[in-house]
């Protein structure tokens, strides 16, 4: 039986796209006809709406200042107790739904919110636009995670004062540690301290899957209330994506009633494991909620949404960053920077072509190279999807998976020697090109910019610290070369098969004859 080829790396099902491929953007089609609606109930809304804030905020201002008084937000801080908390918890929540109510919201809320001896955590997802800040007034102003320049807002600062917020600064080299122990504090304060909501998420996206939970909330290890947020409204006019402000306008000319559900799901109480792993423990209830709201999970996370503005910066698609870092650099083993790099070289090779993705005949364009068997096995393993192109997602994967490992001193060595034909340690121009036209059937003139490149200090000869130096930052070549390697070596047994299959055949054949001639002699 001839030998059958082997790709180098199976597709891991882990690795596969996710069920939602962005969900960082909200595309809302506007008709003719909505937009001339908007006009006219924009014309009757804004006016009405903007005085009927404005008077709700007049009043709310001098609340949240009396309430906050005296108080410090930074140092040994207490929780508020007595007449402050029936401020916050009573005045301060019933101005807050006021305030919602004259924006046209109409809030539904089903489940029970347990106490914060109970549950003191409230994670609240899907996280999508700055509305979501309803659910604050709904539970009662309980505690958040906030930075320390909103507290410097005018007006509105005044009111974050109000719930005591776990502050988060920039400045502040710390700041992640102090922020989860004061979070750990408030949670195993036995109820002294409101429950503390968090978004865990970490960013907006259009609802349409939970993306990576950060551990945060999770931390402590205390009993997790979900909280599950819809706008079940014919018209998305909240949703915050990069597009925010376009729905905040939307939203305050087109309707006049937006519906916002909530629900309490039941306290989720980690096992013991689930303790010592906060992952786990974030996973398990994101699973929880997204059951419940019915939709899938994905590995996105605030990383994947600089990396979509890096892409548009890049002049690449947005959708072309999305990567699902979490789950990338977790299998991987790849850093922030590490995938920032390769997107800066992927652009380089799709900049010339529309959507992102490129090509064979692209990707062999970039390598200075012509389309070979080598290179279409390179490629093929590359293209995950086996759709005929290759996107940013693929090439991480590809390059990390297959041409870093290729990349080994022992491969460059014996990669240096094959084209050292004379064995003095330097390649010259024509020892290169002579190698690379039997393999890959290469011209001369194709090969001079890709020696030119590798030569650095341009001395007409590679040295093999130059032919290192380029190969560890150009790891597809490795990998094509390992290729070659595993094609020819295929190839050879294949042939050395075909030889064995006709050698049989031909002594089957001669036994044949000699059989047939002593059946003769017998007759």
């Amino acid at each position: 039986m001839p030998p059958q080829r082997v790709f180098a790396l199976p597709r891991q099902q882990s690795l596969l796209l996710p069920a939602v491929t962005n969900p960082f953007v909200q595309d809302t089609k506007l008709t003719r006809a909505t937009i001339i609606k908007c006009i006219l109930r924009g014309i009757f809304l804004v006016p009405l709406r903007s005085i009927l804030l404005a008077l709700v905020l007049m009043v709310t201002w001098p609340v949240a200042v009396i309430t906050t008084f005296m108080h410090p937000l930074k140092g040994a801080v207490e929780p508020m107790t007595g007449w402050r908390r029936f401020m916050c918890r009573r005045v301060m929540a019933a101005l807050g739904r006021t305030y919602y109510f004259c924006m046209g919201f109409r809030v539904v809320v089903k489940g029970k919110q347990v106490s914060s001896s109970e549950a003191p955590i409230l994670a609240v997802a899907p996280h999508s636009t700055f509305f979501d800040g309803i659910v604050c007034i709904v539970a009662g102003l309980p505690s958040t995670v906030s930075r320390v320049e909103n507290l410097a807002t005018p007006i509105f600062g005044r009111f974050v004062r109000c719930l005591q917020p776990v502050l988060v600064s920039r400045q502040d080299p710390d700041s992640r540690k102090n922020t989860i122990r004061e979070i750990d504090n408030r949670a195993k304060s036995g109820g002294r301290w409101p429950q503390v909501l968090i978004f865990p998420e970490g960013t907006c996206t259009n609802r349409s899957c939970l993306i990576t939970f950060k551990q945060g909330a999770f931390i402590p290890g205390v009993p997790v209330q979900p909280v599950l947020m819809r706008y079940p409204n014919k018209m998305d006019t909240v949703t915050w994506t990069w597009q925010g402000f376009i729905h905040f306008v939307l939203d305050l000319l087109h309707d006049f009633v937006t519906f916002f559900f909530l629900k309490f799901l039941p306290p989720q109480i980690p096992t013991e494991e689930e303790k010592k792993s906060p992952s786990l423990f974030a996973n398990t209830v994101r699973n929880v909620m997204a059951q419940a709201l019915g939709v899938p999970v994905t590995d996105h996370t605030y990383e994947d949404c600089r990396l979509m503005i890096s892409a548009g910066e890049l002049t690449l698609p947005m959708e072309a960053g999305l990567v699902e870092f979490t789950k990338i650099s977790r299998k991987l083993n790849l850093k922030w920077d590490n995938v920032k790099k390769e997107l800066e070289g992927f652009a380089a090779m799709a900049t010339s072509c529309k959507g992102g993705r490129i090509n064979i005949e692209e990707f062999a364009s970039f390598l200075k190279l012509p389309v070979s068997p080598a290179l279409e096995e390179l490629f093929a393993l590359f293209d995950r999807n086996g759709d005929g192109t290759i996107d940013f997602r693929e090439y991480v994967i590809g390059v990390t998976i297959l041409c870093r490992p290729a990349n080994t001193d022992d491969v460059l060595r014996m990669a240096f020697q094959l084209f050292d034909t004379d064995e003095d340690e330097r390649i010259t121009r024509e020892e290169f090109t002579a190698l690379l036209r039997s393999a890959l059937g290469v011209s001369d003139l194709n090969m001079a910019k890709l020696f030119k490149e590798i030569d650095a200090d341009g001395s007409g000869f590679i040295t093999f610290a130059e032919f290192q130096a380029f190969a560890k930052s150009h790891p597809e070549y490795a990998k094509l070369f390992t290729t070659y390697l595993e094609l020819q070596r295929y190839q050879a047994l294949q042939k050395v098969g075909a030889d064995d299959v006709e050698e049989a055949n031909h002594t089957s054949s001669g036994d044949s004859q000699e059989d047939s001639t002593s059946d003769k002699k017998d007759d």
